[in-house]
């Protein structure tokens, strides 16, 4: 099935990274105009989409932060869909994880998402029409015995799948439909230098992962919602 995105505004949190990357590459060739927020000169400098004229890099944008996102998100014309892959991760057992180690993780991964959900819903409602919302939970979300030695992490992405539920009755009824990835482990870079011993052949690709993402993203999906979709490959 061939999705359209021709002529909507989809605002990708975490765009430049490389699952970002290839959600906004698919986008882009669906047809979609994105917004892309960011922080360091360094993000935006080496984004390979940066001088596509569908491509909209907006600076300045820490998603902790209310005002950063209310004028990232009121600086987009109509928006179709938001989705959001901003997060960061850490490992470390409890004993060893401070209250401001944990408070980072919460910032990151559950308070960006609740903002940027929270954002999306009052631009969908003021302009009528619906919408979409996509957000990255994680595997140990699903199954928490998994998050042994990442606690802070697997707590912090449990509150993004759980907000993706509560969220997605919350405005069903406006034909806003939310819903949730999680995923294992993706293969990147990064990952492939931190775990240069796993299979990585058996972990789930980023182009592959993003075909999920445009799915839930969009308008021809209209039914789902409440979902955390598993993107576990054969990790």
């Amino acid at each position: 099935m061939s999705l359209s995105f021709q002529d909507r505004h989809v605002v990708v949190t975490g765009g430049t990274g490389a699952l970002g990357t290839a959600v906004v590459t698919a986008l882009l060739e669906a047809g979609a105009t994105c917004h892309v927020p960011y922080i360091a000169e360094a993000e935006a400098s080496r984004f390979p989409q940066r001088d596509h004229a569908r491509v909209v890099l907006v600076g300045g944008g820490d998603l902790a932060d209310e005002a950063a996102v209310d004028r990232l998100f009121g600086s987009v014309p109509k928006l179709w869909a938001s989705i959001h892959l901003a997060g960061g991760f850490a490992f470390g057992p409890i004993v060893d994880t401070t209250a401001e180690a944990l408070r980072h993780q919460i910032d990151m991964n559950f308070v960006t998402c609740f903002l940027c959900c929270r954002a999306a819903t009052q631009s969908f409602m003021r302009q009528g029409g619906g919408g979409r919302i996509v957000n990255v939970a994680a595997r140990p979300a699903l199954e928490g015995r998994l998050g042994a030695n990442m606690t802070a992490y697997a707590a912090s992405k449990a509150a993004v799948a759980t907000l993706t539920m509560a969220l997605a009755e919350e405005v069903a009824a406006k034909d806003i439909l939310v819903n949730a990835i999680a995923p294992s482990i993706l293969d990147t870079p990064t990952n492939r230098r931190d775990m240069p011993k796993a299979d990585h052949a058996s972990w789930p690709k980023v182009e592959e992962v993003a075909r999920t993402i445009l799915w839930l993203a969009s308008p021809d999906n209209k039914v789902t919602r409440g979902a955390i979709v598993p993107v576990y490959g054969k990790a």
